[in-house]
């Protein structure tokens, strides 16, 4: 049981580091204008909600499994994607929003934020590929 989370944890993972990375390729076209603001957003946006629902099952998982240190890790992102999403303004696009990504360095701190979490998820990528070969060898 304890291996199937950990090999479910290291897909999900796996889709948060693409994701991750399209943030940043995505972000990087619109910094080079390479893409206009509102295709950009629109882009980064429908993926999201995904990306909060795929990191909170992730993050129930461990807890219900009790892998307090890999939940607790995984908590601080977590709260982070969801108070993000709710604590968009009232007439935005979504957390991306085209009108107000070129103001006050909002495209260097979504970028910065993507570099981050691109980080995390390979930091959690190799626990996960660790704590799964350890269950799978003691199971």
């Amino acid at each position: 049981m304890e291996s199937v989370v950990f090999i479910f944890s290291l897909i999900d993972c796996c889709a948060l580091i693409f994701l991750a990375v399209y943030f940043i390729i995505t972000l990087s076209d619109l910094e080079c204008d390479y893409i206009n603001a509102r295709s950009c957003c629109s882009k980064l946006n429908k993926w999201v909600v995904p990306e909060l629902i795929g990191h909170a099952i992730v993050t129930v998982l461990m807890l219900i499994s009790l892998h307090w240190f890999i939940f607790l890790l995984n908590l601080p992102v977590a709260t982070w994607n969801i108070y993000r999403f709710i604590m968009v303004p009232s007439g935005n696009m979504g957390v991306f929003d085209p009108t107000e990504i070129h103001n006050r360095g909002q495209l260097k701190s979504h970028m910065k934020e993507a570099m981050i979490k691109l980080g995390f998820h390979l930091l959690c990528f190799f626990m996960y590929l660790y704590s799964m070969i350890l269950a799978l060898i003691n199971d």
